[in-house]
């Protein structure tokens, strides 16, 4: 059966059938809603239903409470419309142009980059290009049907990338893994569908930036981070970036940073070690790495948060900044890495996909 969703404050309407989920009619349909896992679980969907029923899926407590349901609040990326609705959603204007597709790449790059970390660089088909923002992931499409997602690591250009670069963390008896560190070799074929995603610098704010990664978070914030300095956005709005690993090893591609910050005025670089060992010989700061974004500012109001990694750090960060330290929610951005076991992501309806 098929509802009308209404979307507030735009005005926009969009229709949806009842076996899928708003937001994935929503994108079919050309809105810019915010999302990042599809899962349920990473919060980036949550708006308010202001009017109709919705069914909200298969999710847990955890990441919607009943008090937030009663009070209308629903992750859009799971929940189905039971009715005509209206949802009060900010439609995002930064990824204008922007569609997703799938399409076949070739490997044309395997590089290791830590014990546990692989660069993986693929090339789309001859006289194809990729429009993306930097931040955006993909999805590998496996043969069992089965999906992967990784953040695009490399800067988006005006008139689209040929080439595509991923950071991967070897993940014992992972399917896709054991796979990449182990048989995948170069000119082998990879099935990706992408860009896809919302977490991008929202460049009509002006605050000073704080970037946080922990361990191959930092592919999405490379991306993001190239693309703020190629267009000397540092000399308006200063960037601190920090970037959290178990181990130095876990730093790998420490030095590409370190040469950002001789190049570059205004941008600062903290690593930070959460189990230094003595082999490692590391004399930099050591702990949780959000903790050290508190340790050094004492008022984050007014500035611009953006974190990728682990749902410990991006909930930790997300908890303790607004607690602690005034930081607006709306300020606030991030995507969660998910192991694969708890990625329920739906596909896209058919219409969302251009070849």
């Amino acid at each position: 059966m098929t509802f009308k969703v209404t979307l507030r404050p735009s005005g926009h309407v969009y229709d949806t059938e009842g076996d899928i989920s708003i937001l994935s009619a929503g994108l079919a349909a050309g809105h810019s809603l915010a999302y990042s896992c599809r899962a349920g679980m990473c919060r980036t969907c949550k708006c308010k239903v202001t009017a109709g029923a919705v069914d909200h899926g298969h999710v847990s407590q955890a990441y919607l409470s009943d008090s937030e349901r009663r009070e209308g609040y629903a992750l859009i990326c799971q929940a189905r419309a039971l009715s005509d609705v209206e949802i009060e959603a900010q439609e995002l204007t930064g990824l204008a142009g922007i569609r997703s597709r799938v399409t076949p790449s070739r490997v044309v790059k395997l590089e290791r980059r830590a014990p546990d970390v692989m660069e993986l660089r693929v090339r789309l088909p001859m006289n194809e290009n990729l429009l993306f923002a930097a931040g955006q992931y993909v999805d590998f499409l496996l043969a069992n049907g089965e999906r992967r997602t990784y953040s695009i690591a490399n800067v988006p250009l005006a008139e689209g990338v040929t080439e595509l670069e991923f950071h991967l963390r070897h993940m014992p008896g992972g399917l896709f893994t054991d796979h990449v560190f182990s048989r995948l070799k170069v000119r082998d074929l990879l099935t990706l569908e992408g860009p896809l995603g919302t977490f991008f610098v929202r460049e009509e704010y002006g605050q000073p930036l704080i970037f946080i990664a922990g361990g191959t978070g930092f592919a999405p914030i490379k991306s993001m981070l190239l693309n703020l300095l190629a267009r000397r956005m540092h000399e308006k709005r200063p960037i601190h970036f920090y970037w959290g690993a178990r181990t130095r090893e876990g730093l790998y591609m420490r030095d590409l940073v370190d040469q950002w910050v001789g190049q570059y005025p205004n941008f600062t670089f903290t690593p930070v070690v959460s189990h230094p060992t003595e082999m490692c010989d590391w004399h930099g700061r050591t702990g949780n790495v959000h903790e050290a974004v508190l340790e050094d500012h004492a008022d984050l109001a007014g500035r611009e948060v953006y974190v990728c990694g682990a749902p410990g750090l991006v909930e930790a960060a997300r908890h303790d900044f607004v607690a602690l330290r005034n930081l607006s929610p709306k300020d606030f951005f991030a995507d969660e890495f998910l192991p694969a076991s708890e990625r329920r992501a739906e596909t896209l309806p058919p219409e969302e996909l251009q070849s």
